[in-house]
């Protein structure tokens, strides 16, 4: 059906897709617009979309379809009610809530499969391509019907899995992660091993999940990390100097697992000498603690608590800044982090899970996961060096500006997601390699015009 000139024709199955969300919502929104322009992409979504699709400017019918499970509204309700409080309140127990997510997605494929299966088989689309949900422990219905039909299924960016550091149980504990105790358990579910083995080809957002996949589907899968940025809308200062005190910042929820006590306990001494200010943007259970220990050190007048703050203001406070410090010991994504490196703001990071692979030795500081105590004596002694020599961070700044603006705009991303979809129809020999973690080597030769892309939520 496709020649090399021609533009694939794809079904996009973006159960959670929303310009107005945040998270995997607004990751789905904003790939699904940067493919809008490299293939003819028609969007499937959930039913509480449709409003916020049409604000955008999008044609129901022409643009997109919605799954309509308003007569099972309840069950929808009553299963997302179950999983929240299961899960211990807000902000906790993304396990527990990626378990009971698996039931609406299942019912929300076999919708879509009624809807676009007389397509499907008349070859009316090139391809399927599922991008939300992310989590691998959901798989598709959709990957064995469709292979059975001759429709290539592409299935990812899949990104999750990420095994809790062994040294902070007890922040497991906090976060009421008690499904994590038996996360292997999602294997056993159906469609596990079809989505796997019928899926033409898997986009893995780690290394972590591709270590997690059955080696015998390597060779279909492509690495591949799920975030990027608006690069209109991160744009970093001209900056030539770097003095004292430098001003950190920290972006994000203010829960255990983010390890904002950590930060604190190594900034003290910095910010009690002048020689370092921090804000931390962001709110959840946890502040109180943390204005507590603020409180014991005194260092109230350095270290600034701004709450939450609306989304597009995010680019002016990491403009405000010379570090970003993120301590974070469980972040399968990391979409904050390189938010903070198109702003020219040099991050420091764990050595783990998604921050430590955006993060590379010349754009930034990854400390090695280890027990509370020594994280806290590393980003100290990072610290310390970094202060000693402040001039230092101008050349990681400018490397750490290129090495998103090469890899991780939303444009490169649906560039390099096209290159697989050429791979899949036959148009090239090989298959896309990007680097495991992504190489500095341009993935895409296209510049693309910007639409709809929508700033990412912390």
């Amino acid at each position: 059906m496709t020649n090399s000139h021609h533009r694939p024709k794809v079904l996009l199955l973006a159960e959670y897709c929303d310009p107005q969300g945040n998270s995997v919502p607004l990751v789905g929104w904003n790939l699904s617009q940067a493919l809008s322009y490299l293939a003819d992409i028609h969007i499937v979504t959930q039913y509480y979309n449709r409003t916020n699709f049409i604000n955008a400017g999008l044609i129901e019918g022409k643009d997109f379809t919605v799954i309509d499970t308003v007569t099972n509204k309840w069950v929808d309700k009553s299963l997302r009610w179950i999983a929240e409080h299961l899960r211990g309140g807000a902000n906790k127990g993304w396990t527990t809530v990626m378990a009971f997510t698996l039931l609406i997605s299942y019912y929300f494929e076999q919708q879509v499969w009624q809807k676009f299966k007389s397509q499907i088989q008349h070859k009316e689309f090139d391809l399927v391509h599922r991008i939300t949900q992310l989590s691998p422990s959901i798989p598709s219905l959709m990957a064995k019907k469709c292979d059975k039909e001759g429709v290539p299924f592409i299935w990812g960016p899949i990104n999750g899995g990420l095994p809790w550091p062994k040294d902070f149980d007890a922040v497991r504990r906090q976060e009421n992660e008690w499904l994590s105790y038996i996360r292997n358990a999602y294997k056993f579910v159906p469609a596990y091993q079809s989505t796997r083995k019928h899926a033409r080809a898997i986009l893995i957002g780690s290394t972590c999940t591709w270590q997690q996949m059955d080696s015998q589907y390597y060779a279909k899968c492509i690495y591949l990390p799920e975030n990027a940025i608006a690069a209109e809308q991160f744009q970093a200062p001209e900056v030539t100097c770097k003095a004292l005190p430098l001003k950190a910042v920290f972006i994000g929820r203010l829960v255990a697992l983010k390890g904002v006590d950590m930060l604190i306990e190594a900034v003290h001494p910095f910010v009690q000498t002048g020689q370092l200010q921090v804000d931390i943007i962001g709110d959840g259970p946890e502040r109180s603690h943390l204005a507590s220990l603020v409180k014991k050190y005194a260092i109230e007048s350095g270290i600034n608590f701004t709450g939450a703050i609306p989304h597009q203001e995010i680019p002016h406070r990491l403009q405000e800044s010379d570090l970003f410090i993120f301590p974070s010991i469980k972040e399968f994504g990391g979409a904050v982090v390189i938010e903070a490196m198109a702003c020219g703001v040099v991050p420091i990071v764990m050595d783990y899970g998604g921050p430590g692979e955006i993060v590379t030795n010349t754009t930034g500081y990854k400390i090695p996961m280890a027990p509370k105590d020594t994280i806290i004596r590393t980003l100290h002694h990072t610290l310390e060096n970094i202060l000693a020599d402040p001039q230092s961070l101008i050349t990681q700044s400018h490397q750490a500006v290129q090495r998103v603006n090469t890899l991780f705009t939303w444009q490169q991303k649906a560039a390099m997601i096209v290159q697989v979809y050429d791979w899949i129809l036959g148009h090239r020999p090989d298959k896309p390699d990007f680097g495991m973690p992504l190489s500095e080597i341009p993935a895409a030769e296209k510049t693309l015009p910007h639409k709809n892309i929508v700033m990412p939520v912390p």
